[in-house]
């Protein structure tokens, strides 16, 4: 049987129609989880500024940052490359992720030993007083979460990740630290992190194997596994700088200076890191989508749909950082006074993920089409950030002199420039290796903004209680509306509605 060019046009043309409407849901449930998110972290913030203190909560940030980064190598890349395995294989399924989760289970026990051994790596300019110990087990949870999540996303389940993520594990670990607090101030935010961390673990892995079911006749093969690690190397590289030049920025500030200011600006960071967030929950159901336009050679789909959810993410993450820039003072007065110091670092961090989306959403699809020179990009990236990083920081402290806590914002000014170049950078490659612009800029968000951000500014006008109660959502809402009626097109309209006809 011939098919005829138009059916073969009309067939790709409902493909890729098919493959935004997913994009879109994805896109709404991520936007409603993310808010989710908001809701949740703000308490923990409160409690561990509060109560436990800005010393306490730098010494847990450092720690954490140090598991979180092995926890992301001991995937191995898996998280966005379990999507290629998938699309790829003639194996069942359920088999193909459980070898990921044995790959992962054994990188997570070599990393744990590490930092078993050497605990000084996770706290170095504070003492070891014991309970430290448990932290290395959470790489385990934070690896089998991440890939689990991974492949729920594969089958468009992004509510998953929606109800781990954004509801179980923020709530776990604000509750434990609220009731900790009664038991040690010294070790509660830690105990806390493990006990979020099991929570989020179950809450992936349960509906996981509701999912793709038991692995019945699963038999692990050495070989196998030895390539599927190897041939992840470059993703998980990837996966660790994108994640690292985040966090970065927190290891720079353990060295030059205290545990309390680390705390402020670890504050700061944990508020702009929510838009973030909006992109990373978007990689899951990102990646199958682009996997599958690849293997049929639909390049220009592809391009099409990196354009698309470039704009979503570039519009929400602009929305987000007017919102909680504009009200910084108030943001960082909830969790302690002596925080609103840290409101500069938070108008650098907000800037960063604002001028991140291009880079961020063009590295989805480059880690399938070029992965090992995106990750040669993303080594100059952080290079960049380095460098700039000490550059920034010795130039206010010794040149200028300026204060300390000034001081303490120049990791931030360096992330937001490195990653306004690799935005520049990644878009441009990949661009020219799909053959079609995947820049989700348009102009209207310049209009949305400047409306937004003048009703931002009459609303710091209100007392403090006011300005974050009504002025956040007022931001929101007047960007959103902007955004709807001239920034999106009647396409984007209808892959919005609730109820898509």
């Amino acid at each position: 049987m011939t098919i005829s060019p138009e059916t073969a046009t009309s067939d790709i043309e409902s493909k890729s129609g098919e493959d935004l409407r997913a994009l879109a849901r994805g896109g709404r449930t991520n936007f409603f989880g993310f808010l989710l998110r908001l809701a949740a972290r703000l308490p923990f913030l409160f409690i561990a500024g509060r109560w436990y203190g800005a010393e306490a909560l730098g010494r847990f940030a450092y720690a954490i940052i140090i598991v979180e980064f092995v926890a992301t190598l001991a995937t191995l890349g898996l998280k966005r490359g379990l999507a290629e395995q998938l699309s790829s294989t003639d194996r069942p399924h359920v088999h193909v992720v459980w070898d990921a989760l044995l790959v992962a289970a054994l990188a997570s026990g070599v990393a744990a030993v590490v930092l078993g051994i050497f605990p000084y790596i996770m706290f170095p300019r504070s003492g070891i007083y014991g309970l430290e110990s448990l932290l290395p087990l959470t790489i385990f949870a934070l690896a089998w979460s991440d890939i689990s999540l991974a492949a729920l996303a594969y089958r468009h389940d992004v509510g998953a990740t929606v109800r781990a993520r954004a509801v179980i594990e923020p709530w776990t670990i604000s509750i434990a630290a609220f009731g900790l607090a009664f038991y040690s101030l010294r070790d509660g935010l830690i105990i806390s992190y493990v006990f979020s961390m099991a929570a989020a673990l179950a809450a992936s892995i349960v509906p996981l194997i509701k999912s793709f079911g038991w692995p019945h006749g699963w038999r692990p093969y050495p070989s196998a596994l030895f390539h599927l690690a190897r041939r992840n190397v470059p993703l998980a590289a990837a996966d660790a700088i994108e994640w690292g030049s985040r966090r970065l920025d927190i290891a720079i500030l353990g060295l030059f200076f205290t545990p309390a200011i680390v705390g402020v600006y670890y504050v700061a960071q944990q508020v702009a890191s929510l838009p973030q967030k909006l992109k990373t929950s978007f990689d899951p159901i990102l990646g199958p989508v682009i996997t599958r336009n690849l293997e049929a050679g639909q390049r220009q789909a592809v391009a099409r749909q990196v354009r698309q959810v470039g704009f979503w993410i570039l519009a929400a993450q602009t929305a987000v950082g007017l919102a909680l820039g504009i009200t910084g003072e108030g943001v960082m007065g909830l969790v302690g006074p002596h925080f609103v110091t840290g409101v500069w670092a938070l108008s650098f961090l907000l800037l960063a993920e604002v001028v991140a989306a291009t880079a961020a959403v063009s590295e989805a699809a480059l880690v399938y089409v070029a992965r090992h020179l995106n990750l040669w990009i993303s080594l100059g990236m952080i290079g960049i950030q380095i460098a700039l990083s000490f550059a920034l920081v010795l130039l206010l402290r010794d040149e200028l002199g300026v204060p300390v806590l000034w001081q303490a914002a120049a990791p931030a000014i360096a992330l937001a420039m490195a990653l306004g170049i690799a935005s520049i950078i990644k878009a441009g490659l990949l661009s020219k290796l799909l053959g079609a612009p995947v820049s989700g800029w348009r102009w209207p968000l310049i209009w949305a903004a400047l409306v937004a951000g003048s009703i931002g500014w009459l609303a710091t006008y209100l007392p403090e209680w006011l300005e974050l109660s009504l002025g956040i959502p007022a931001i929101l809402i007047t960007f959103g509306a902007m955004i709807w009626r001239f920034g999106f097109t009647s396409e984007d309209r209808t892959l919005f509605r609730l109820k898509e006809i």
